[in-house]
């Protein structure tokens, strides 16, 4: 008799288990497609149709929209705000995008993508038709996903940059912000890298600065197209420390790392005193970088997007 009582009871044990483990399965992999391709859709169609509310329901409630030339909006309201006063100044003539890759992080999912959008401002002016890329980080729930973040820069400078910053809204420029405090390892392996990061581009050494990049990197610069290519993305950062000005102060800050095993999420923002001929400054700037650690244990940079702030 107890021999039975004790197979029922490992019996109602082992089937409760399954129940636990079935309730808290996360979305599966053809439903995160579904919803990636619906985000698109839904994008294409709030931006013609000037109705941000379209996509509202995919954010979630602390998202970061990162803007090119404007402060990073953060929650859901002020991500709206950013959409409608876009739109109180723009017609929408043509907007497309198009998702290129996804990668999956484990709980989080980087999406890449590109588009292209014609707008005029509606007090007048010529069409301006902007190309563009973008990353979005999703985090996978039971049933669905929610948008984190999005940041997006453009592949071409453009003659409407100051109407593209807005000054009423509600915006926070990262750079000015705490910058995590370093008491774990991997915030201070990635606070190392920051570090030794500053010196090498203030000394526009190439060298350096290429390896911080995993031979599969993807990435997406201001003014520039998609980098897939490592030796084309090497030959980008030598031509281009050329044309940097001279740093009298550089300040890498990480905002947020989310260490998730094989990748690091890792938002961050610069602070740059710069000069240039007769001509200096101070600007900042934002961007997201995925690391992945190798089997060896070396961290490289395997996905990057940047942009600058508003001041620039």
């Amino acid at each position: 008799m107890k021999q039975i009582r004790d197979g029922l009871f490992w019996l109602f044990f082992l089937l409760h288990t399954l129940m636990i483990i079935a309730q808290t399965k996360m979305i599966s992999e053809n439903d995160i497609n579904t919803a990636l391709n619906r985000f698109v859709e839904d994008s294409n169609k709030a931006m013609i149709n000037a109705t941000p509310e379209i996509i509202e329901g995919y954010y979630s409630d602390d998202i970061y929209l990162m803007p090119a030339f404007q402060k990073t909006l953060i929650g859901k309201k002020n991500a709206m705000r950013y959409y409608k006063a876009f739109f109180d100044r723009f017609v929408i003539i043509e907007y497309k995008r198009k998702n290129i890759e996804t990668l999956d992080l484990g709980s989080q999912i980087c999406v890449l993508g590109e588009f292209v959008m014609k707008i005029r401002l509606k007090k007048g002016g010529v069409v301006e038709e902007l190309n563009g890329k973008y990353m979005n980080i999703w985090v996978k729930q039971e049933n669905n996903i929610s948008l984190l973040s999005e940041i997006w820069n453009y592949n071409h400078h453009t003659d409407i940059t100051e109407q593209l910053k807005f000054d009423n809204i509600p915006g926070t420029i990262l750079a000015y912000q705490e910058h995590l405090p370093i008491n774990s390892n991997i915030r201070f392996e990635i606070a190392s890298i920051n570090h030794f990061t500053e010196q090498f581009i203030a000394q526009r050494d190439h060298t350096l600065w290429a390896q911080l990049y995993a031979d599969d990197a993807i990435a997406f610069f201001s003014y520039k197209p998609v980098f897939k290519d490592k030796a084309a993305l090497d030959k980008f950062i030598k031509d281009h420390v050329v044309e940097l000005p001279v740093f009298e102060k550089l300040n890498i800050r990480n905002n947020y790392i989310n260490d998730l095993g094989d990748y690091v999420v890792n938002y961050a923002s610069h602070i740059a005193n710069w000069r240039n001929n007769e001509h200096s400054g101070i600007s900042t700037g934002k961007g997201i970088k995925i690391w992945r650690r190798a089997s060896n244990g070396t961290l490289k940079i395997v996905r990057q997007i940047s942009t600058y702030d508003y001041n620039y």
